[in-house]
């Protein structure tokens, strides 16, 4: 494993609404209801790798919108909510309430299909025989797994795709859910729970709930993304070498060492070691963790909150917490800066760089996002 710098007295952690679309093109059959005729213009067609600045039109869905300011890649849809698109109503006639499809449904849908390219607000029948709704934009992505598809949607008994549906479905709260949880870590040791995970949650509201839905699940697969690099995809609870557990006991420190000198090793997500830090991170989360350091071995919650405080609270080697990197924009490269730079950035290991950066997009993918600019360090 990697692992960060040890400068003492400083914390760090070691390493170790709604629109109906139709379905672009692609083999799927949509049953589409046609808008009537209007004196409203349809402006250009809002797309997402445009720049789009203060005063710009682009059309979406059936509405025209207005950029307030500088933005690309966030939809009208999702950016008329948060302030960055005004709406300027419909254009090209809007959509009608779609009528009754034979033998199946009471809204408009669509049969999903793999790489069909599909907008927010499309219905799509599933294998399942199930609908679900595109909360983004996305191309063909699996409803089973994914949370760009809210699931399930009810399209049947006359219920159309008329509200909004809710930012998450997952009953947890968090943006990732168990399912995809699962599918980052196929090889996770069992102590390393989602359930624990979920319940670090409130040690910091802050962390993964900051800012846009885009914005959210890449900081998540940012934070799990490092988390998997330092433990081996969530296999290592402990620092494996042994022969390092001596050393993390700083004697200048006036609290000292008093559960033992050998005992502050690195553990949990982040590889937490060294007394000072757990002292620190014991203190932030009102834990004794000075005096019971084995908390994070035997505690799953115990054991993410320290990664949590430490993704929140200290910049390490770096200028920015990976928190602040993340929802500020300044990309994924600056998260591994502050979390080993000093052994990693600037060309001093890009094999472990490159590591990190590939979970990331792995990640990234899994919850249906992009990963951002600025990857690397």
């Amino acid at each position: 494993m990697s692992r960060l710098l040890r400068l003492p007295r400083v914390p760090r952690a070691r390493v170790l609404v709604p629109l109906l679309g139709v379905a672009l093109a692609g083999t799927a059959t949509a049953l589409v209801v046609m808008p009537p005729a209007s004196a409203a213009t349809c402006a250009a067609a809002w797309s997402a790798s445009a720049v789009y600045t203060g005063g710009m039109t682009a059309s979406y869905g059936d509405h025209n919108y207005q950029a307030k300011w500088w933005t690309q890649n966030e939809n009208p849809a999702t950016g008329n909510s948060s302030g960055v698109w005004a709406d300027q109503g419909t254009c090209g006639g809007g959509t009608t309430a779609p009528t009754t499809q034979p033998g199946d449904a009471s809204c408009t849908f669509t049969v999903w299909a793999a790489g069909t390219s599909y907008v927010t607000g499309n219905v799509v029948k599933y294998t399942d025989g199930r609908f679900y709704i595109a909360e983004h934009d996305n191309p063909g992505y699996d409803p089973i797994i994914s949370t760009w598809f809210w699931e399930p949607y009810a399209c049947t008994g006359g219920t159309n795709p008329t509200t909004t549906p809710p930012a998450t479905s997952n009953p947890s709260g968090f943006v990732v859910t168990e399912a995809q949880f699962n599918q980052m870590f196929p090889s996770r040791n069992a102590f390393y729970t989602y359930q624990g995970l979920v319940n670090a949650l409130s040690a910091y509201p802050a962390f993964a709930a900051t800012g846009s839905d885009t914005v959210r699940k890449q900081e998540a697969a940012a934070f799990l993304a490092n988390v998997n690099h330092e433990t081996g995809g969530l296999v290592h609870i402990v620092e494996q070498n042994t022969a390092n557990y001596s050393h993390y006991c700083d004697t200048s420190q006036s609290y000292g060492c008093p559960a033992g000198q050998a005992a502050y090793y690195g553990r949990g997500p982040i590889q937490l070691s060294w007394n000072f830090n757990y002292k620190a991170a014991g203190d932030a989360l009102g834990i004794n963790l000075l005096s019971n350091p084995n908390l994070v071995q035997t505690d799953p919650a115990v054991a993410w909150k320290t990664g949590i405080w430490y993704w929140m609270t200290s910049t390490g080697p770096g200028t920015m917490t990976p928190h602040n990197a993340m929802v500020n924009g300044a990309g994924f490269g600056e998260t591994i800066r502050s979390i080993n730079g000093s052994l990693e950035c600037d060309g001093r290991n890009p094999a472990q760089v490159q590591s990190r950066v590939d979970a990331y997009q792995r990640f990234t993918q899994i919850l249906g996002v992009t990963p951002g600019n600025n990857l690397s360090c």
